[in-house]
């Protein structure tokens, strides 16, 4: 029986494990991790992340051939197929700091792989890593060998948090990367075998190991461009009059573009974006391409200017103040259906209003109040080192408080700000939010959830990113 072991129980070990101990019920998977909460949660009827239809794998597969463990070193002595999923935060000091990728996590896991290998062992990249990462861990692999050989593949994910099961299940493509010996090949067909149970053979891809990593931080920087560019069309929709929904629409409809990455927001979060296209900067300033890593960090300055536009929209609507000034944020994680705040915009939204002494009262159906907090106080990049290596305690910051529902957190608020599109708040019930109050009364729209022309009827002052400008917003500034 193949043994698998993943290094790393967090957002992708988690749930890619439990899909495969799912589709493989002949392959015991064991997830490990240094961090007992962690596992502790896992083995719990509290998972630690939310995922829809990850509950329901897990229970089905966990102590059948589904193990969560803190016994890292054990697993990973005895599995073939050991995966490495640890972070590869943005280096915050040092060569590289702001741009290149942290290997701290990954070396140290290739260490301890070679410490305690007594067989044979294929070794997967399944986190985010720069290209030439795997070079690097071959020879560390190799020098401390002692006899047994390993072999490197790439296997990039590709989930989209909110659909990850989903993703898992039916993904548009594997990409396995492996070196292009006998050796390598091998190993390729073994890790292609196991995504073959339930991948259609045609949508597994194979490739030498930089293609395979480069591939993932490509993919990610043209998602990303693709929120850039509709984001840049955004600020152009506002000060001509046009509506960037109807633009988007007509734009997605040419198949040579398509619909998707096509809303318009505040801008983009998660785990990825931002982090793998600072990588691809670095990776080009060191290969002596300035131009090419300018491209790139325009998408990343597009992102930024839309956050610090919504901001100013919001202060200079307000008449130039939001000092004490109780302010609703509707939505903290960076997208819905997903617990997830990791470089969300409503942090540096939250942030800029604090900045200006607003008092903000926010709520997120699947954020705690712990982690508004600690995102809220926290210095950039510390969110992607393991828990235990960030600040202990978050700073209690007074002008903020958490509410366990939307009403409460508008009841005598001025204004309204919705940063992430959870279904609930499309259906609110707006005159009773408006009754409640101060006014005039406004609501900013990040996510263009909400139906501006009926909220105008109630008698709402609306921003929604690149629509039609309310009267009253016409003559204000949107950058400051």
């Amino acid at each position: 029986m193949v043994k698998i072991c993943c290094i790393g129980a967090g957002y992708v070990g988690g749930p890619t494990m439990a899909v495969i101990a799912l589709k493989c019920p002949k392959i015991t998977v064991s997830v490990v991790d240094i961090s007992s909460p962690r596992i502790n949660a896992w083995n719990s009827d509290q998972l630690p992340i939310y995922e829809p239809g990850l509950e329901e794998v897990v229970k089905k597969c966990r102590g059948v051939n589904l193990f969560f463990s803190t016994d890292v070193e054990k697993h990973v002595s005895e599995a073939d197929i050991v995966f490495v999923s640890v972070n590869t935060p943005t280096k915050t000091q040092g060569l590289g700091a702001g741009k290149a990728a942290d290997l701290t996590y990954w070396e140290s896991a290739a260490r301890m792989i070679a410490d305690v290998s007594k067989s044979d062992k294929i070794v997967v990249e399944k986190s985010t890593v720069p290209v030439k990462t795997a070079e690097a861990i071959e020879k560390i692999l190799t020098h401390n060998a002692k006899g047994i050989n390993f072999q490197i593949l790439s296997n990039p994910e590709f989930l989209a948090e909110g659909t990850a099961i989903n993703d898992l299940y039916n993904p548009d493509r594997v990409l396995i990367g492996g070196r292009e010996t006998p050796e390598g090949k091998k190993a390729v067909q073994t890790l292609k075998d196991v995504y073959a149970q339930w991948v259609p053979v045609d949508r597994i891809i194979c490739t030498n190991l930089w293609s395979a990593e480069l591939s993932k931080l490509a993919a990610n920087a043209f998602l990303a461009q693709r929120i850039s560019s509709v984001n840049a069309m955004s600020a152009l929709c506002e000060a001509t009059g046009a509506d960037v929904s109807q633009v988007s629409h007509a734009v997605g409809m040419d198949s040579r573009i398509g619909p998707k990455f096509l809303n318009a927001s505040v801008g983009f979060g998660g785990s990825c974006f931002q982090k793998d296209i600072l990588n691809l900067i670095y990776i080009c300033e060191c290969n002596g391409l300035p131009e090419v890593a300018n491209y790139w960090k325009q998408v990343v300055k597009v992102n930024d200017y839309q956050k610090c536009r919504f901001v100013n929209r919001i202060v200079s609507s307000m008449f130039n103040t939001v000092s004490n000034k109780k302010i609703a944020i509707l939505g903290f994680a960076f997208k819905k259906d997903t617990g997830d705040t990791r470089e969300t915009p409503a942090i540096d939204v939250c942030n800029g209003l604090l900045g200006d002494k607003a008092m903000l009262s926010i709520y997120d159906p699947e954020v705690s109040e712990e982690q508004i907090r600690r995102d809220l106080s926290m210095k950039k990049y510390e969110w992607d080192h393991p828990r235990h290596l960030q600040p202990i305690s978050p700073t209690d910051i007074k002008q903020v408080e958490v509410t366990s529902d939307a009403y409460k957190a508008t009841k005598d608020s001025h204004g309204v700000c919705i940063l992430t599109e959870w279904d609930e708040f499309r259906n609110l019930d707006y005159k009773k939010i408006f009754d409640n109050m101060q006014k005039p009364a406004f609501v900013f729209d990040g996510r263009n959830v909400v139906d501006t022309e009926e909220l105008r009827k109630i008698g709402f002052i609306v921003y929604s990113i690149g629509k039609p400008l309310d009267a009253w917003l016409k003559d204000m500034p949107a950058v400051a």
